[in-house]
């Protein structure tokens, strides 16, 4: 028998489903507030986290794992600690050992996913895919079991056949794992197709491990005593729930639903909290809005391009700044205390012209920024495009960079949360100090934008063949220019 410290039990337990894009620090917090007994966090890709670094973040009090790009690609905190599942994808044993050691001293769990039907996952032998090789399986469970502290789990689909179900489900078991969650559906089902209780039943009355229920929030799950109902049709050990709770992640509350109105405050609370980035707070947000994605309020939602245009539009405008000074202050506090940390860059800045500014999104024109503004003008100057030289501080983790323009540097005195906010900041600091157009809404448009209207207006049948809305479509070709792709990206992470 396998001995685990801090050993997870999953027996008569209510369960947040692990679900790609939802479930993020925020809203495992919110189901745990809300009465499930553990959260999984959304699957993430062996590779990816086997680049990350774990850095404690201390103005968060949070742990982060963070990518080569300095995107935090899982983070938790001691609040979850004991009932969090880390659920990875992979298709390797030793790269799934990998993974699970270096996150086992911060969740309580490790699943393997062999259940999600989506390319994403399949395309590299992981998920679903690992269902037609039992032998991968076999040696990807046993593995993990001798080789982390943690219990482990898997999440599978049903195959095409009972009898080959359960002669899969029995060599699992055998593994040594602590649960395996049944997903009612084949791997070609879709949620429109009926969850198949029957065969989850089957499973759970051969096997002597917990079984968890996963699949019936289309057809049996839109409140909380259905969840007992659907356990009992099922005869699991316990109830995963994935999209009735990211609906409303109040499903797991004894006394009834709450209003949506209230659910989606204490997320947002929480996305600010962490420091969520918005557009997975927003992502979030609209799957619990659904059909209210037309209101006012969900129009709002859709306009907003920052976490503080989503507290605005919910009514937590004055929560974002009182969040916002609480955080900046523990910052201020942390580099107090070890002023080392609160360096410049180590280059020499003598010569580097410095402002104090930041690039706030809603102050420019839609889809034009001034690193676009910048670099076309070096290349109307016939100048070498410009050139970012971005530090990120240690112990916040904020950046700051200096962009070097006809062999001037140009530097913004205040640090920001990412590295393209900084670029941006260095950008305004070199237009501003060369009194160029930097995109500001109401500001006169740069000369090559003028031109190029002139251009067109000179001859009405060419421009037919041109762009018809000249600056975004500019701003368009300069996307591509960039060469990063960083500019371009609106989804979330």
């Amino acid at each position: 028998m396998i001995e685990h410290s801090l050993s997870l039990c999953y027996r008569n337990k209510l369960i947040l489903a692990p679900m790609v894009r939802v479930g993020t620090l925020p809203m495992r917090l919110l189901a745990l507030d809300y009465g499930a007994d553990i959260v999984y966090c959304e699957e993430l890709i062996d590779l990816k986290m086997l680049q990350c670094k774990r850095v404690v973040n201390e103005v968060l009090s949070t742990v982060d794992f963070v990518a080569p790009d300095d995107r935090v690609v899982f983070r938790t905190c001691e609040r979850e600690q004991s009932r969090v599942v880390f659920q990875m994808g992979t298709s390797d044993a030793e790269r799934a050992l990998a993974v699970a050691r270096l996150v086992e001293n911060d969740v309580a769990g490790i699943d393997v996913n062999m259940g999600c039907p989506k390319e994403y996952s399949t395309k590299g032998g992981m998920g679903a895919a690992l269902l037609s090789d039992p032998d991968k399986i076999e040696k990807i469970l046993s593995t993990l079991v001798k080789g982390t502290r943690r219990p482990v789990t898997c999440k599978i689909r049903i195959l095409p056949s009972l009898e080959d179900t359960l002669s899969l489900v029995k060599r699992i078991e055998r593994t040594g794992i602590a649960a395996v969650t049944v997903h009612g559906r084949k791997r070609e089902e879709r949620p429109q197709h009926p969850v198949s209780c029957e065969a989850i039943r089957a499973i759970a009355e051969a096997l002597s491990i917990p079984v968890i229920a996963n699949g019936g929030s289309h057809d049996h799950i839109q409140k909380y005593l259905d969840i007992e109902d659907f356990r009992q049709a099922t005869a699991a050990s316990s109830v995963m729930v994935a999209r009735a709770a990211m609906w409303n992640p109040s499903i797991f509350l004894k006394e009834g639903l709450r209003p949506l109105e209230e659910v989606m405050q204490k997320y947002i609370r929480y996305a600010i909290q962490y420091e969520n980035h918005y557009t997975n707070t927003k992502y979030c947000l609209c799957q619990m809005l659904r059909e209210q994605l037309e209101s006012p309020q969900g129009r709002l939602l859709h306009a907003a391009q920052s976490s503080q245009e989503i507290c605005e539009a919910f009514g937590l405008g004055a929560f974002y700044e009182e969040m916002t000074r609480e955080l900046n202050a523990r910052r201020a506090e942390l580099l107090a205390r070890t002023p080392e940390a609160a360096a410049e860059p180590a280059e020499d800045t003598s010569g580097v012209i410095k402002m104090a500014v930041k690039f706030d999104r809603r102050a420019y024109s839609p889809q034009i920024t001034p690193k676009m503004c910048l670099l076309e003008w070096c290349r109307k100057e016939k100048l070498a495009q410009p050139v970012y030289d971005t530090v990120q501080r240690p112990l916040d983790r904020l950046f700051c960079s200096v962009v070097t323009v006809a062999e001037q540097k140009y530097q913004s005195t205040l640090w920001d949360k990412s590295k393209k906010l900084a670029e941006q900041a260095a950008a305004i600091v070199c237009l501003r100090s060369r009194g160029l157009p930097e995109g500001r809404l109401g500001e006169e448009s740069p000369s090559w934008h003028k031109r190029k209207r002139e251009a067109i207006d000179q001859d009405p049948e060419g421009s037919r063949n041109q762009e018809h809305t000249v600056p975004g479509e500019l701003c368009k070709k300069l996307f591509v220019a960039l060469g990063s792709g960083e500019e371009s990206r609106l989804g979330g992470w």
